[in-house]
């Protein structure tokens, strides 16, 4: 019989599926009792999350990081699955989708861009390599910011294809990847030479829980002041979201299949495919004309109240 963990950090990490629906549920809360907050709760997501990435690239040493980059296989894969498999994807369910302009926007924002960020910390969850995703980041963040506009030509014609600039998506990535990842790099270096800095590491990894809690609620609090009377049309593509995670959890394993991926980077390749909206792309749903509002708490909301995580675990068994 397993030990229940003991003190609060092994708790939480015992018991963190409930703790990341709790944070959701409370940051609903917060932004449905004091929707005053939400602006100012949105300027904290770009912190929290970087807090988050930061204690996930301390986990990944600099020399395997540099080693994953030399994954052909699993980088051809990632690209594979997220900018063939995807859009092909969304391309069977987008005559089903309601017929509202702002609503089929959000569900392409949400669902064409693959997740940078979180999804590194949900595929180590489930054993898959967080370090060849970690590696295949900049590679993801550059495909998607080139390709984003040809699939909102694809799907919305030209005059919607315009709304994505270069700005957004430079910006998220020195503030979530480049700053992140070289101050994760500097506290390994200093952990290595010093009994403090292996101290402060080691205090820093058990944040990895308590951040992500905090970025789910930061992120809910903030969105749902924006639902208003939107809330019906936003609940309508949850089934299309449900529908995506589980095509996307079969089609994600038939890819890795088809490139002899091992089960740590099969599971990765799932998650990278099912796992969607990188915070990235929030930039661009918030810049959008006010006719279109209802798009970011769409792009925002929606995924997280069907987490990824737990859809697409169970696809590589040991």
């Amino acid at each position: 019989m397993s030990q229940e963990p003991s003190g609060p950090v092994g708790r939480m990490e015992h018991h963190q599926i409930a703790v990341y629906l709790g944070a959701l549920a409370a940051g609903a809360l917060v932004g449905w009792v004091a929707p005053s907050a939400g602006p100012g709760l949105e300027h904290a997501i770009n912190p929290v999350l970087g807090a988050l990435l930061f204690v996930t690239f301390l986990q990944v040493p600099a020399a395997e990081l540099l080693r994953s980059l030399r994954d052909g296989r699993f980088l051809s894969a990632a690209l594979v699955v997220n900018f063939v498999v995807v859009p092909l994807v969304v391309a069977a369910m987008f005559a089903f989708l309601p017929a509202d302009q702002a609503v089929r926007i959000g569900v392409l924002l949400v669902l064409l861009c693959p997740c940078v960020d979180y999804v590194i910390v949900f595929s180590g969850l489930a054993g898959g390599s967080s370090r060849r995703l970690l590696a295949a980041t900049p590679l993801l963040l550059v495909v998607q910011m080139l390709l984003l506009p040809a699939f909102l030509y694809w799907f919305m014609g030209s005059e919607l294809a315009d709304i994505v600039e270069v700005g957004p998506f430079v910006k998220a990535f020195l503030v979530l990847i480049v700053i992140p990842l070289a101050l994760s790099w500097a506290l390994q270096a200093w952990a290595a030479r010093r009994p403090a800095g292996r101290k402060v590491s080691d205090v820093a990894t058990t944040t990895m829980v308590p951040l992500m809690a905090a970025t789910l609620l930061v992120v809910a609090a903030s969105q749902v002041p924006k639902l208003g009377d939107s809330l019906a049309d936003v609940v309508a593509v949850i089934p299309f979201y449900v529908a995506f995670l589980i095509v996307m959890a079969f089609a994600g394993k038939a890819v890795a299949r088809l490139f002899r991926l091992d089960a740590p980077a099969g599971r990765a390749v799932v998650f990278t495919g099912a796992t969607r909206n990188s915070l990235v792309v929030l930039p661009l749903a918030l810049a959008l004309p006010d006719a279109l509002s209802v798009d970011a708490a769409n792009d925002r909301l929606v995924p997280r109240l069907v987490p990824a995580a737990q859809v697409t675990a169970a696809p590589f068994g040991s």
